[in-house]
């Protein structure tokens, strides 16, 4: 179960970062705001619990890993297989460290939108009119670069690449804050979750590789 666990946050692990907040009202929205918005955060206070598998294919090979979240209790379960592991956020030590770093970085993946308000000790640089890194095309481009101390994973960027709706299209990672690209994946198939938009794969411009979210279930307050 370590084995497995450790084997995928080599893999993918590459956005852990650790701490949220609920972004600030404003009477001038900024850039991050209307992304997180056009991707329903105003419809995050309502959700109770979130369940999803997140999976990777690469070539012939397959891995999986599925949540359960009830973000207002910080609650926590994984499940791979015939195990599960359940913890609280709010309690992390060391045994449930590992599965949470796992749980942050497949979290980053879903909401990546929501980070850009939730996430402290960042950097936002907006800029327009660039040309995105897969589709070639003109977007908006906005880059959030963390702070060296703090998370599972200081100091890395992202380049996200945004339609005039404000609707994230490509994204690059670029770990250390470096100047090549680490990772550079779309962010398409999109689908509407109790108000919460949810862009269900991701995939890279050359290779067979995806990763993709399946069993998405959002519960909210009635």
């Amino acid at each position: 179960m370590k084995k497995l666990l450790l084997i995928l946050i080599t893999m993918v692990c590459f956005s852990c970062k650790t701490d949220t907040k609920t972004a600030k009202e404003t009477t001038t929205l900024t850039t991050a705001d209307k992304i997180a918005n056009a991707h329903g955060l105003s419809n995050w206070d309502k959700v109770t619990q979130i369940d999803f598998t997140f999976n990777v294919d690469k070539d012939s090979s397959h891995f999986q890993r599925s949540w359960s979240w009830k973000p207002k209790k910080n609650e926590v379960s994984l499940i791979v297989g015939q195990d599960t592991i359940n913890y609280n956020r709010g309690k992390i030590d060391s045994l449930s460290i590992q599965t949470d770093q796992g749980f942050i970085n497949d979290k980053y993946w879903l909401l990546a939108p929501y980070q850009l308000v939730w996430d402290t000790d960042t950097k936002i640089t907006d800029s327009v009119n660039k040309i995105a890194p897969i589709s070639k095309v003109a977007l908006n481009k906005l880059t959030l670069a963390y702070g060296n101390a703090g998370g599972y994973t200081p100091g890395d960027a992202y380049d996200f690449y945004y339609d005039d709706n404000y609707m994230i299209k490509e994204w690059i990672f670029r770990k250390g804050n470096a100047a090549a690209p680490s990772m550079i994946t779309s962010f398409e198939n999109y689908e509407d979750f109790n108000g919460i938009k949810i862009a269900k794969d991701h995939k890279k411009s050359e290779g067979n590789w995806n990763l993709y979210f399946t069993d998405i279930s959002i519960k909210t307050e009635k």
